[in-house]
């Protein structure tokens, strides 16, 4: 695709970068085939190809509307388009360009603003624990909607005190540990079965995604650069401090974040070599199956009703396109005698959940909800498992059937 970017990109990195993207597409429309919300809304601008030309549009000085920031707003950065692309055009890291290039010109309305500034500074806030908690103690008298979206106190259970010579960092997630706080332990204790010590930094905090991908771009690289001190002295040990083989994330959104630091830091003097080693060390927690999995083997229960039930797998988009990790869950933990299995189709497309997208396009997220439910349904499984936190509380609002981290099950078959 030919650029023309006038002086005020062309002198920028960003502007730079997306020209360098932009020069990969060849309009060949394959990424519309698999885009959701064009399968959805039929519109070309709400496709990739389209989105990939309103930006093109801005870049060359076309004046960005209200319009141009809606059909923007409504990709759920999937990146489904990024696995379909034959030319490799770099979809994920267009849509951050163009979305605040557009957010610096165009002024939201008052309400969408408060509601965006909202879940930016309250999701990774300290103060989210406790509002949660008094949401769970008023859940009987909240409305049916609000209701769906805060799911019933869950007890975390115990959390392994044994050391071990291998060590991993855990990144425990801004509210993860408040929302479904048997996840983190449930990880913790399948990793010190297999004879690994799981480490939390009590510094660490966010992966940055929430307030980057709401275009507070810089506020997401702040957390980014916290969460690198924070973990620095287990990367690079000083005064005797046993390092640690990889930083594990069990969220798989969180987890593509941090293997982006790397990319996102790469023009800060202070922290790029430094995000750049954080990222390689970054690993989701089913890249370590293929370790786990033999240590696992003699701690299965031999007689346990979970191996012998059928489980709906939903790998999240952030995992099989954005990380493009595709089959490691269900071949691995078929090892153990687990069954997992895919909705019959359109497993590759998004349930609708995309971090904070399914609070602010409500009607999309549902529509994609209800449609992934109504596939994996078809299953008739004993629960649906997801490797999502986001994925996990969208899919358990529209349906009865226990929506639950696949992690979670691996723990409870372990002696």
């Amino acid at each position: 695709m030919q650029t023309q970017l006038t002086p005020e990109y062309r002198a920028t990195a960003a502007g730079r970068e997306a020209e360098a993207i932009l020069r990969k597409c060849v309009h060949c429309g394959f990424c519309t085939a698999t885009c959701p919300t064009y399968q959805l809304l039929g519109d070309e601008l709400d496709g990739p190809r389209g989105r990939i030309y309103l930006i093109k549009q801005v870049l060359e000085g076309a004046t960005p509307t209200r319009k141009t920031q809606q059909h923007l707003d409504r990709c759920l950065t999937c990146r489904n388009c990024e696995s379909t692309c034959p030319s490799g055009v770099q979809y994920g890291h267009l849509i951050d360009i163009g979305r605040q290039l557009v957010e610096d010109k165009v002024p939201r309305p008052v309400g969408e603003r408060v509601l965006r500034w909202l879940l930016k500074e309250g999701l990774p806030s300290p103060l989210f624990a406790p509002t949660l908690k008094l949401g769970q103690a008023l859940r009987p008298l909240l409305p049916a909607a609000l209701r769906a979206k805060v799911p019933p106190a869950q007890s975390a259970g115990a959390w392994p005190t044994r050391t071990h010579a291998r060590k991993v960092l855990l990144l425990a997630g801004c509210v993860q540990p408040a929302l479904l706080p048997n996840i983190n332990a449930a990880t913790a204790r399948v990793l010190d079965a297999a004879g690994l010590q799981p480490v939390l930094a009590p510094e660490a905090g966010c992966c940055g995604a929430v307030k980057f991908h709401l275009n507070d771009q810089e506020g997401g690289k702040a957390q980014m650069r916290a969460n690198i001190d924070a973990w620095w002295p287990w990367v690079a040990p000083e005064g005797g401090r046993a390092g640690v083989e990889a930083i594990v994330v069990n969220a798989s959104g969180c987890g593509l974040m941090v293997k982006e630091y790397g990319h996102h830091l790469r023009g800060d003097p202070a922290y790029a070599d430094k995000a750049a080693r954080i990222s390689a060390l970054a690993r989701d927690l089913s890249e370590l199956l293929p370790d786990l999995v033999p240590r696992l083997q003699p701690r299965m229960k031999d007689a346990d009703p979970a191996r012998a039930a059928l489980y709906a797998y939903h790998p999240p988009c952030t995992l099989q396109h954005g990380q493009q990790l595709r089959d490691v869950v269900e071949t691995q933990l078929a090892a153990l005698g687990l069954r997992l299995q895919r909705a019959p189709t359109e497993a590759h497309l998004c349930c609708g959940s995309a971090g904070t997208y399914a609070l602010l396009e409500p009607q999309i997220a549902q529509t994609l909800r209800d449609r992934k439910l109504g596939q994996l349904q078809t299953l008739q499984p004993a629960a649906i498992l997801s490797a999502n936190v986001g994925c996990i509380t969208h899919l358990q609002s529209g349906t009865d059937l226990p929506v639950r981290h696949w992690v979670e099950v691996l723990d409870e078959c372990l002696s």
